[in-house]
């Protein structure tokens, strides 16, 4: 089972946002399904949350129970004092100012679930998970996953009614983020948009503790798993070569009005080599000796895998694919 709260305020009295409603909005449609439309998050989205009471009832109740996976999603204003970090609310006043992260970090350190995921699109994000209270404790029980913005000191900003940052999360809960098996895990979202915001930019955070694979969406992967699998059928072995000779060349036949060498074009082995070509368009597979798959098929070369390629090979040898 696994439940989303995803938050998005605008309506701030003195200081109203622009895009926090459309991102929370955006986010909350992506997540609640996979790819290929079977359900993913439970989402439970909440809009111009007005008070404090309001919105740390809500976060009480995300994190109670023992779900598989938890996130709390929040866009919005955020505020750091000398006190530390707040998720402001619209009834803010001075050394009240919404609720404290260091509080949300221990309702996740306490909640039963087994997964928790809490990301900030606010100002000062990243103090989040830097409690100022029981410094000496442990600051991120295991399961607790924290992805941010922005640093403590930095802004969250908004460009054309979106934030920067979300819009990247977007993009990348889409499948930019995906590994080869359609997997979208937090530690792929925050690569995508660290390298996605330069050096000049805000710098988005991640903090976590974890002892498992956790995946926030699956889209169709880029290779279809059951091709996926035949790596380790043309690999008996890693570092074994496939020999490769005109034959895997679908051009390389008679029926092709162009100079054709012997063998010619075998349906089975041409079937083989377009998987082997796929394989090699997503870095598993590389030609030897050749510039490109085709020059290694007519010249009789071979082609190998490669690092990346070991790791899926290992995967599918030990059947976690």
């Amino acid at each position: 089972m696994k439940k989303a709260l995803v938050v998005g305020i605008n309506n701030y009295p003195s200081s109203p946002l622009q895009g926090c409603i459309n991102d929370a909005s955006g986010l909350a449609s992506i997540i609640e399904t996979h790819g290929d439309g079977s359900p993913n998050f439970d989402v439970r989205l909440e809009t111009d949350v007005k008070t404090k009471s309001e919105l740390k009832t809500m976060i009480v109740d995300l994190f109670s129970g023992n779900s598989d996976t938890v996130l709390l999603y929040f866009s919005g204003h955020g505020f750091i004092n000398e006190l530390g970090g707040y998720l402001v609310t619209p009834d803010h006043q001075a050394y009240d100012e919404g609720i404290s992260m260091d509080e949300v970090l221990i309702l996740a350190n306490q909640s039963k679930s087994k997964d928790k995921i809490i990301i900030l699109d606010c100002c000062h994000s990243g103090s989040f998970g830097s409690p100022t209270i029981g410094r000496g404790a442990s600051q991120l029980d295991e399961g607790v996953s924290i992805l941010t913005a922005s640093r403590d000191d930095e802004p969250s900003m908004e460009i054309n009614g979106h934030g920067v940052f979300t819009n990247l999360l977007l993009d990348a809960l889409q499948g930019g983020a995906a590994d080869l098996r359609g997997h979208i895990s937090p530690g792929g979202v925050y690569a995508y948009i660290d390298q996605a915001l330069g050096a000049w930019e805000q710098r988005p955070v991640f903090k976590t503790n974890v002892t498992r694979f956790t995946s926030l969406r699956t889209i169709n992967p880029q290779v279809p798993l059951d091709t996926l699998r035949k790596i380790i059928e043309y690999f008996p072995v890693p570092q074994q070569e496939f020999s490769l000779d005109p034959s895997y060349e679908d051009t390389n036949s008679k029926i092709v009005e162009h100079n054709v060498i012997e063998p010619h074009a075998k349906d089975e082995n041409v079937a083989i080599f377009k998987i082997l070509q796929k394989l090699q368009s997503v870095g598993l597979v590389v030609p030897v000796d050749a510039e490109y798959m085709y020059f290694a098929a007519m010249e009789s070369k071979a082609c190998k895998l490669t690092s990346l390629g070991y790791h899926y090979w290992r995967l599918v040898k030990d059947k976690r694919i």
